[in-house]
């Protein structure tokens, strides 16, 4: 790293870089892409702007021009680069059973306007809150995230259970009232995955639910007051929903690397 460079105080260190380098485009010595060194300093400092919330035209000089910065990092969402490092670093998940639950975060200003393509959705919805995006999230049983998906904030938690418990194989699962659904509940138990979710109160045939077991639940809150520490991510102000998941994706990686 050259003298005077912006190392940021948030950065990696240099066991956890170790473990992500070879899964980050491009190598040292290869003409017109980016090298290790350069990976890390960009890296860091996507980490420091998510974790401060500064806009990209404050980053500091020294790591560059914004604007490159920008359409490296867009460059490396659109590639899946962000969600594969992510997906790498979580391959072994506590399955003993796992939790599923939605935040909303208030989107800024600055993240609506973004160029409206056909069939293209930035998961910016109104509620009463005005302009917001929910989070819907899956964690193990370690409190470790394990699927990630977007959708505006007047979105029901409900409609997004089904696609992201496809994707894990846990023994049981655990979700609030908001998850008593008969098309979820039947999903859950053709899969031989045991439900702990509480009934509503306007069933008519109450299910049972381990209760016991239920108390764990509060892990995803716990996630989702570990993310909500980056500002970036407490507060939405990238335009589309591909950056927004994409610096969620990397935040997610920061959990698994701890």
């Amino acid at each position: 790293m050259k003298p005077g460079r912006f190392r940021p105080p948030s950065g990696l260190r240099d066991d956890q870089f170790a473990r992500i380098e070879k899964l980050l485009p491009g190598r040292p010595g290869y003409v017109g892409r980016d090298s290790v060194v350069g990976n890390r300093v960009f890296v860091e400092t996507v980490i420091w702007k998510f974790r401060t919330g500064v806009s990209w035209r404050d980053l500091p000089e020294s790591t560059g021009h914004w604007k490159n910065t920008h359409k490296r990092f867009s460059r490396w969402a659109e590639k899946g680069v962000w969600e594969r490092l992510f997906r790498a670093l979580a391959d072994d998940p506590d399955n003993e059973y796992a939790m599923i639950d939605a935040t909303i975060v208030r989107a800024h200003q600055h993240s609506a306007g973004a160029q409206k393509k056909l069939g293209v959705d930035q998961a910016i919805g109104r509620s009463r809150g005005g302009l917001t995006t929910k989070i819907h999230a899956i964690v193990d049983a370690l409190g470790n995230p394990l699927e990630l998906s977007l959708t505006g904030g007047q979105v029901h938690d409900i409609q997004q259970a089904e696609p992201l418990t496809a994707r894990i194989d846990p023994s049981a699962m655990l979700g609030d009232k908001g998850y008593d659904a008969d098309r979820y509940i039947s999903y859950l138990q053709a899969r031989g995955i045991q439900v702990v979710i509480p009934p509503k109160a306007n069933r008519k045939i109450k299910r049972e639910c381990d209760f016991v077991l239920y108390c764990e639940r509060n892990l995803v809150e716990r996630f989702f007051n570990v993310i909500k520490h980056f500002r970036g991510i407490a507060t939405r102000y990238e335009k589309t929903a591909r950056n927004f998941l994409a610096g969620l994706h990397l935040v997610c990686a920061l959990i698994w690397l701890k």
